[in-house]
């Protein structure tokens, strides 16, 4: 509870950093990881055959993914580390203090990972020698490597915020990095993004060649082989990772999906979700049977199919840890499962850094003597609940009270449910602070039901330093004081 925290009340926080993170693993899997290994097999056939139109081909398909990946691609991979420091800055400190070194050695990766990335597109049109050809062709080859590498890093920290597995124990990075679900993750995202890449190269293909049809059969039956081959170790790699998940998470799996109110909708979702993939299969097979039965519709169906599914599995993944963000270890509210007992008898605001001022809106009709206890419970709603929801916004944490109260609410009941939510919801971490704090956060979600105002964050109307934590600090100093003098 160190930083002042930002807040965007009407997408909500969390809404913030799925939509770039989720886009970012869309253009890095299907356009970087998946990608650049299929152009360097369809350039390196072309130099086998000596058909410049393959040559031709990969060109157009690189162009592509090169102008995406070096724009979109690379704003959102920042965009990630921007959001990330943002939202849930305690969480992201967490990781970099476990995995500094593997980040560090992601980081000079990345940059080599680029720096062949633009040699092996600049100088395509400029290598054309047989000699140069096979030197270019191997460039290829080792920017989809240096991209594999990136993402089996960042797969490992992704995987140790679901189950940490031994490092709650040994607190190392080697403990950290062979977590329980690091294999298995890593083993179904490669051949998904190889998939993808099929997938989206197939469609490419079917644009860029629509002049020359003789051409266009033979380039689509050899590019869907691709898929056909990846698809089903996604599937294998697939149900080991599902295999490896902690129960409690594939509880939340039902919610993940859908939403709290279709949750028994899983099984149907799930099975239009398996008969997706199978028609994308089916699709590629026929582009390899009969490629001139395959419009190019289908192709563009098949893409926003792949986005979706890929899109919904980020949501999942990243909902089923709940009520964690580092699993076991750190709630979603960035607060640690060893500071609670702390927290629960000192209370929050005894060890909040900042307290978060009430604005002329909130205290619209307030009387006197529930300014101090508006107050604290503003304070307490930004730090134990404003990381997922917002007043009356996106996850709106008013909307949820008036889905399950009806008429006038009083402070003791909502207290009463806020106590008890974490068993009742258990991807709701459970309530931090003290009695007080409680009733005070109460008070403030009636404030928030009745005024209908936004909460401002900090990047709106700052922060005020917290004189509780100060005296809090004093007294610890002059304890500290006391002893050394013994």
């Amino acid at each position: 509870m160190d930083f002042p925290l930002f807040h965007a009340d009407l997408i909500g926080n969390r809404a913030i950093i799925a939509v770039v993170a989720t886009l970012h693993v869309l253009i890095n899997h299907g356009l970087a990881v998946g990608m650049v290994p299929l152009v360097a097999t369809i350039e390196w056939h072309g130099q086998r055959t000596g058909d410049k139109r393959w040559d031709d081909l990969a060109y157009k398909i690189m162009l592509v993914s090169f102008i995406i990946t070096t724009t979109i691609g690379a704003l959102t991979g920042v965009g990630i580390w921007l959001c990330a420091s943002l939202i849930n800055p305690y969480a992201i400190g967490s990781l970099i203090r476990v995995f500094f070194w593997a980040w560090f050695t992601e980081w000079l990766v990345f940059i080599s990972e680029v720096s062949l990335i633009v040699v092996y597109f600049l100088t395509w049109r400029k290598w054309m020698t047989p000699a140069l050809k096979r030197r270019h062709i191997r460039f290829g080859f080792a920017v989809g490597g240096f991209s594999w590498v990136t993402m089996a890093i960042i797969v490992a920290i992704l995987a140790f915020m679901m189950d940490p597995g031994s490092w709650l124990t040994e607190r190392t990075l080697f403990s950290g990095v062979t977590n329980p679900i690091y294999l298995p993750q890593l083993a179904f995202r490669t051949p998904l993004a190889l998939s993808m890449a099929g997938i989206v190269a197939a469609f490419l293909t079917a644009c860029f060649t629509r002049r020359d049809r003789a051409f266009q059969q033979e380039a689509l039956r050899a590019v869907n082989l691709w898929p056909l081959f990846w698809v089903p170790l996604t599937l294998a790699g697939g149900w080991w990772y599902a295999s490896v998940i902690p129960e409690a998470m594939q509880a939340n799996v039902g919610t993940a999906l859908l939403t709290m109110e279709f949750e028994q909708w899983q099984t149907q979702l799930l099975e239009g979700v398996v008969a997706t993939a199978l028609i994308l299969y089916l699709i590629s097979q026929l582009g390899v049977l009969r490629p001139r039965w395959v419009p190019r519709i289908a192709y563009f169906a098949a893409l926003l199919a792949v986005i979706g599914l890929t899109g919904q599995f980020e949501r999942v993944r990243e909902f089923i840890r709940k009520p964690f963000v580092i699993g076991q270890y750190m709630y979603a509210n960035g607060i640690r499962v060893g500071d609670y007992p702390l927290l629960k008898r000192d209370g929050l605001l005894r060890h909040s850094t900042y307290v978060y001022p009430l604005t002329e809106n909130e205290l619209s009709g307030v009387l006197p003597d529930r300014l101090d206890r508006l107050a604290d419970g503003k304070t307490v709603f930004m730090v134990a609940c404003s990381r997922c929801h917002t007043s009356n916004g996106v996850n709106s944490v008013v909307a949820r009270f008036e889905a399950m109260f009806e008429g006038t609410w009083e402070p003791k009941l909502l207290a009463d449910y806020i106590t008890n939510m974490h068993d009742v919801r258990p991807y709701m971490p459970p309530f931090p602070g003290n009695d007080a704090e409680l009733l005070a956060l109460s008070d403030y979600l009636i404030q928030l039901r009745t005024t209908r105002q936004p909460v401002e964050g900090a990047q709106e109307v700052g922060v005020a330093i917290n004189p509780r934590a100060v005296d809090a600090a004093r007294s610890a100093q002059a304890l500290l004081s006391e002893r050394g003098q013994r």
